[in-house]
C-alpha cells in the first residue's frame, strides 16, 4: 500500500494481504465509528468549555465595570444558549465536520452564532424578561463567540491531528497524475479531514484512445478488501478522462461498498466553492454562482474594508510613525515609494509602500540584469529577486514581515485597493498576464491575497496568475475573512522564523 504523503504522478494498485472479510469488516468499521465519536465528543466538549469561558469572562468584566449587579435572568440564560449553539452546530454538520473547507466551515459557524442570538432574543421577549437581560453582556458574549470560536476550532483540530485522531481514511481512484494531485492536496489541507491511505491507478483501455483509462477487477477487489479492513466509507474518483459510461459503472459499483462517493469532474477553471448541484427532472446539472455580479455582496466587501481599515489603522498608527523614522534614518531618502499599478478594470493608480530599496533602484536593476544573465532569468521567472542587493537593512525587515505594505491602507481608504484581492500588477506585465487579465482585473487588487498566504514569493509568476484567477472565480466575503485570518497566521510564523 502506497502512502499519499509520497504521492507522485503515477500510482499502481497496492499489494494487500487478503483479510478475513467478516472479521475485518466488523473491526474496521467499528474502530472508525468509535474514532469518529471520540473526535466529535472532543469537539463538543471544547465548544462547551469555550462558550462557558467566554460567558464567564464577560460576566467578570461586567461585574468589574458595571454600575449594577448582573441580573439572574442573564446568568440563567447562559446554559440554554450554549446548548442551542452546540445543537445548531451539530445540525450544520460541524461534528466532526470532515470534508468542509475553511470557507464553508466559517460560514456555518457564523450562521450558528447568529441563529443562536436570534433564538435567545426571541425567547427573552416571549418570556417577558427582555428588560431584565443585559444587552451589553449578550452583545459582548456573542461577539466573543463569533470572533474566537473559529480560532478555537482550528486549535482543537490541530491538537487532534497531532494526536493522530483527526481525519478519516479515504481511497482515491485516479487516472494518472490527477490522483497524485488530489492525494497531495488532501494531505496538505489536513483540515478537511480526508486522509488518503491509498491511490489506485487505472490502466489504459486497449480499444480506446490512450488518454482514456479504466479500473480492472483486481484493482477494484483490492479497494474493497482495503475498505473492509480499515473501515473506509469514502472514495474519491479523480478520473477526468474516463468515459461517462465507464465512470457511471464505477460509481454504481462504489455505491455498494462506500457510503460516500465523490467524483471530481473535468471542470478546471470553471467550478468554485459556490457550486450547487441541481436536479432537472432526472438530469444532473451544476449551478455556478458568480458573487461578483451581486452588488450587495460587493458593497458588503467595501464596508468591511472600510471598517477594518479605520479600526486597525488606529492601532497601527504608532507603528507606522516608528517605521517612517527608521526608513528615513537609514538612507535619508523618501519614506514612501509610489509605483503605478493596475487597478480594477485596468485603471492605473499609485500604489503606496514603504521604500525598501536604495534610491534610484530601477536604474540599478536595469544595469544588473544586463550584466548578469542568471539574475535576468530569475527576474523573468519570478518578477523579483530573492537576494536583491538593492534592498536596505530596514527594507529586508519590512519585506520579511510584510510591513512595507502597511501604507497601502491609504489606497484601501481611497477605494483603489481592497484588504484582500489579487496582487497589484505592473502595467508592463499586461502581456504576460494574457487573457486572464480580463478576469483578474474585475476586482480591486489587495494588500494580501491567496498567493501571499500560500506560496508567497516562492511561486512563479504563472502560478500567481492562476491563483489570482481562482480567487476571482471563488470570491466571497467568507473567503476574504479566511484569507485575512491566514494572513495574520502567516505573518506571525514568518516573524517568529
Amino acid at each position: 500500500m502506497q502512502s499519499a504523503t509520497n504521492a507522485q504522478a503515477k500510482y499502481t494498485a497496492p499489494t494487500l494481504v487478503k483479510p478475513t472479510p467478516q472479521t475485518d469488516t466488523s473491526l474496521g468499521h467499528r474502530a472508525q465509528a468509535w474514532r469518529r465519536l471520540l473526535v466529535s465528543l472532543t469537539l463538543i466538549f471544547s465548544d462547551v468549555l469555550f462558550a462557558l469561558v467566554v460567558w464567564g469572562g464577560t460576566t467578570i468584566l461586567y461585574n468589574v465595570w458595571g454600575r449594577e449587579p448582573l441580573s439572574a435572568a442573564t446568568v440563567t440564560g447562559f446554559l440554554p444558549s450554549v446548548a442551542v449553539w452546540v445543537g445548531l452546530r451539530a445540525l450544520l454538520g460541524l461534528y466532526p465536520g470532515y470534508g468542509l473547507n475553511q470557507v464553508e466551515e466559517l460560514r456555518r459557524q457564523t450562521y450558528a452564532v447568529l441563529t443562536t442570538l436570534a433564538i435567545t432574543a426571541t425567547f427573552a421577549l416571549a418570556l417577558q424578561v427582555g428588560n431584565q437581560v443585559s444587552r451589553l453582556v449578550l452583545a459582548l458574549g456573542f461577539l466573543g463567540i463569533l470572533l474566537f470560536a473559529p480560532l478555537t476550532r482550528q486549535l482543537v483540530k490541530w491538537v487532534l491531528m497531532k494526536a493522530g485522531l483527526w481525519g478519516k481514511p479515504v481511497i482515491v481512484f485516479s487516472s494518472g497524475e490527477p490522483g497524485g494531485r488530489v492525494a497531495t492536496l488532501l494531505t496538505r489541507e489536513w483540515g478537511l479531514g480526508y486522509k488518503p491511505v491509498a491511490v489506485f491507478g487505472g490502466q489504459p483501455a486497449p480499444t480506446r484512445r490512450r488518454f482514456e483509462e479504466t479500473l480492472d477487477e483486481k484493482t477494484m477487489a483490492d479497494a474493497v478488501l482495503l475498505s473492509r479492513r480499515y473501515g473506509i466509507d469514502t472514495v474519491i474518483f479523480a478520473m477526468p478522462h474516463t468515459r461517462r459510461e465507464d465512470l457511471a459503472r464505477l460509481v454504481n459499483w462504489a455505491s455498494f461498498c462506500f457510503q460516500h462517493v465523490t467524483v471530481i469532474p473535468n471542470l478546471t477553471g470553471i467550478a468554485n466553492s459556490a457550486v450547487v448541484a441541481r436536479d432537472f427532472a432526472g438530469v444532473f446539472g451544476v449551478e455556478i454562482k458568480h458573487n461578483l455580479l451581486n452588488p450587495w455582496v460587493r458593497r458588503t466587501k467595501r464596508a468591511l474594508d472600510f471598517v477594518l481599515t479605520v479600526t486597525g489603522g488606529m492601532f497601527v498608527l504608532p507603528l507606522l510613525l516608528a517605521l517612517c523614522l527608521l526608513v528615513w534614518l537609514e538612507s535619508r531618502g523618501p519614506v514612501f515609494y509610489r509605483a503605478q499599478r493596475l487597478g480594477r478594470d485596468g485603471k492605473p493608480f499609485s500604489c503606496v509602500k514603504f521604500r525598501t530599496m536604495v534610491p534610484d533602484a530601477e536604474t540599478i536593476l536595469e544595469r544588473m540584469l544586463e550584466e548578469d544573465p542568471e539574475l535576468r532569468e530569475e527576474y523573468l521567472r519570478y518578477h523579483k529577486l530573492r537576494e536583491d542587493p538593492r534592498v536596505t537593512r530596514v527594507g529586508r525587515f519590512l519585506r520579511k514581515t510584510s510591513l512595507d505594505e502597511l501604507p497601502q491602507l491609504w489606497n484601501v481608504l481611497k477605494g483603489e485597493m481592497s484588504l484582500v484581492g489579487p496582487r497589484p500588477y505592473l502595467p508592463r506585465e499586461t502581456e504576460q498576464i494574457g487573457i486572464t487579465q480580463s478576469e483578474i482585473l474585475r476586482v480591486y487588487p489587495g494588500i494580501t491575497g491567496p498567493w501571499q498566504v500560500g506560496g508567497r514569493s516562492h511561486t512563479t509568476f504563472d502560478e500567481r496568475i492562476r491563483i489570482d484567477a481562482y480567487y476571482v472565480r471563488d470570491w466571497s466575503v467568507w473567503l476574504d475573512l479566511v484569507i485575512l485570518a491566514r494572513t495574520v497566521r502567516t505573518l506571525v510564523a514568518r516573524t517568529a522564523y
